[in-house]
């Protein structure tokens, strides 16, 4: 089976950085697939073409417990589909995470690209692709199987991924046993792109070969994602190469290693972004994440992979399901702990009641609060003006707001604080984060 990919971006030879594989000489490279051969039919300045060639043994492809004379005569070895998945998977998997250490802006933006399948099954190709920018033609060999072309100006990356998830949708089975990895290598590549596709579901159920367990799954994760761990504005800042959400991570451990804490709660620990950082270190001895979501705790349990780690590794850590705006004396007693990205999605009224809670009852020696600046959303150029930076988020303050908020916090609960900026600073507008360091003064309120 055959796939080629051109693009006439200048110097179209750039194709090779992107793809790691140089235009000048023919690899190939052993797949769990068959024999994978990559090679440029034509690589000029103007133009460049790269083939994958995928040679599949229809003979050992058959092979094995249940297998019948009659599955010698199919479609598997030559029409493009979950063989051809992998072997992207495998020979492409760098371009595929979007990583260039000689070229990183260039994987950072979309090029043009005309891609063509000699042979796949077509019905469903113009309703999957058409939908992420893909101007698809169609030459029919068959009722089945047609010779597809997509062209469109998309990053490099998210080419590989469409492909990677939509060529066994349209085949419509794998050859292959489908386990629960696949809704997470499903959700990998499917990451900002997928939730938001007209025919997520359908996408979804073929690719997971219509086991209802795992869709059930996917599904309840992909209308998690914006809630678990929304940070796609962050992530789209150009500047700096780190992303905002790994910038706020660095400054909430760093602050917290200066005050010295160890026993450490993550309030509003969301899918576990946070508590991911804070299992590295052991420094970290006890990690307590807590959030009134229990979905958002099975998808922290999930990313930790609690269920694999050793012994003493999982001893440090807890997850428990309480609301911040509710007193809870086991929250009670800690070094530290950080509301990253939380006060934001509480409702006004209730910010006395969070304050009880945290400030008073569990009372920690220090407390980090991050939220976003409001000053900065107009330099978030995917961001329409007047709209906050997430669905959810009540309200969102300027700089003199959270301050005001904060320093009566720590007049009335006997605490000091300080104030952080976290991301690229603009000289107007301030940083797109803020955070506030308040350190308990001794005794209780």
């Amino acid at each position: 089976m055959l796939l080629t990919m051109t693009t006439t971006h200048q110097p179209a030879t750039d194709l090779g950085h992107l793809l790691h594989k140089h235009p000048d000489r023919a690899q190939s490279f052993t797949t769990s697939s068959g024999v994978a051969h990559v090679f440029y039919p034509k690589a000029t300045n103007e133009e460049c073409t790269v083939a994958l060639l995928l040679e599949v043994d229809p003979i050992a492809l058959v092979r094995g417990p249940g297998s019948t004379l009659t599955q010698y005569v199919n479609d598997r070895p030559y029409a493009a589909g979950s063989l051809l998945t992998v072997a992207l998977g495998s020979v492409f998997r760098t371009a595929m995470n979007g990583r260039s250490e000689s070229y990183p802006e260039l994987a950072n933006t979309p090029i043009p690209l005309v891609i063509r399948i000699p042979a796949l099954p077509h019905r469903l190709a113009d309703r999957l692709f058409t939908p992420l920018g893909w101007t698809v033609e169609i030459t029919e060999h068959g009722e089945r199987h047609g010779d597809v072309t997509l062209t469109g100006t998309v990053r490099l990356s998210d080419a590989l991924k469409h492909l990677y998830v939509l060529l066994p949708v349209l085949d419509g089975g794998k050859h292959y046993w489908v386990a629960a990895d696949e809704v997470d290598k499903l959700l990998k590549a499917g990451d900002g792109w997928l939730s938001q596709h007209p025919d997520k579901e359908l996408i979804t159920t073929r690719y997971l070969a219509r086991k209802r367990p795992l869709i059930t799954s996917a599904l309840e994760r992909l209308a998690d994602v914006d809630e678990v761990e929304p940070e796609e504005l962050d992530n789209a800042l150009t500047e700096p190469k780190i992303s905002l959400a790994a910038q706020r991570k660095e400054a909430v451990i760093k602050a917290l290693k200066q005050a010295g804490a160890q026993r450490v709660l993550d309030l509003g620990c969301g899918g576990g972004a946070l508590l991911r950082e804070l299992v590295k270190d052991p420094g970290f001895t006890e990690i307590h994440g807590v959030d009134v979501s229990a979905k958002a705790l099975q998808e922290a349990a999930r990313k930790l992979h609690l269920d694999r780690l050793d012994d003493r590794r999982r001893e440090r850590i807890t997850l428990r399901q309480s609301a911040l705006t509710y007193a809870d004396t086991a929250l009670a007693g800690y070094d530290a702990a950080v509301l990253m990205e939380v006060v934001e999605h509480v409702d006004p009224s209730r910010l006395p009641a969070l304050e009880h809670s945290v400030f008073t009852v569990a009372r920690p020696r220090t407390v980090l609060v991050t939220t976003p600046n409001v000053e900065y959303n107009p330099l978030f150029e995917t961001l329409p003006e007047g709209q906050l930076r997430h669905s959810d988020h009540r309200f969102e303050w300027t700089r003199a707001e959270f301050q005001e908020w904060a320093d009566g916090v720590a007049e009335r609960r006997n605490y000091t604080v300080s104030y952080v900026p976290i991301g690229p600073e603009d000289a107007d507008r301030g940083a797109p984060t803020q955070m506030a360091v308040f350190t308990s003064k001794g005794g209780k309120n």
